[in-house]
């Protein structure tokens, strides 16, 4: 497997990572509780698991 030959500089590493930014999350309205959620997650509301604007689960699992 191919190693560098030689050390690579702390700038030039700096200059690779500029690209990596931390994205705002992307918050969604639910359409049968109105309430904001995390895209593409199901979120509890009222005790009960929804996704999709449907009912998954009368009971929300435990948070370990």
């Amino acid at each position: 497997m191919p190693n560098p030959k030689r050390r690579h500089s702390q700038q030039r590493s700096a200059k690779r990572r500029t690209h990596y930014k931390a994205e705002p999350v992307t918050l969604s309205k639910d359409s049968t509780t109105g309430e904001l959620h995390v895209r593409h997650r199901a979120h509890v509301s009222e005790g009960k698991l929804f996704y999709k604007g449907k009912l998954v689960a009368e009971k929300a699992p435990l948070k370990a």
